[in-house]
């Protein structure tokens, strides 16, 4: 049996990972050992970032909801209630879209709200 040289696959993942490592600061994006780390810690915090993200654009939308519900005379929770009641179907960014760009047609849906 041949004898199984490892050097090809070692180099690529070095400069993998050197790659990622592009940009760090001092021996991170030098040195192989401190770069695998750094990268490691640093996919582990995207991880992490990509689940934040998602948490933060619904608190901004239910900001953003909050505040065109105060502007027609209805806290956010009674104006969900009332949608939900209405049976109208509209997911928080759309409607934080709606409140931001077209108050008229924010408005209308204030009223079934209200009416329901």
């Amino acid at each position: 049996m041949a004898r199984i040289k490892r050097a090809v696959n070692a180099h690529k993942k070095r400069r993998k990972v050197l790659r990622l490592a592009k940009g760090y600061f001092g021996a991170k994006s030098k040195q192989y050992r401190a770069a695998n780390e750094q990268v490691m810690r640093s996919l582990r915090y995207a991880y992490i970032g990509r689940k934040l993200r998602k948490r933060d654009f619904r608190r901004l939308w239910i900001i953003r909801i909050n505040a065109a519900a105060r502007m027609n005379g209805l806290s956010y929770s009674v104006f969900i209630s009332g949608l939900k009641k209405a049976g109208v179907d509209v997911n928080r960014k759309m409607l934080a879209d709606i409140a931001v760009n077209d108050m008229p047609a924010f408005v209308k849906l204030v009223e079934i709200s209200k009416g329901a």
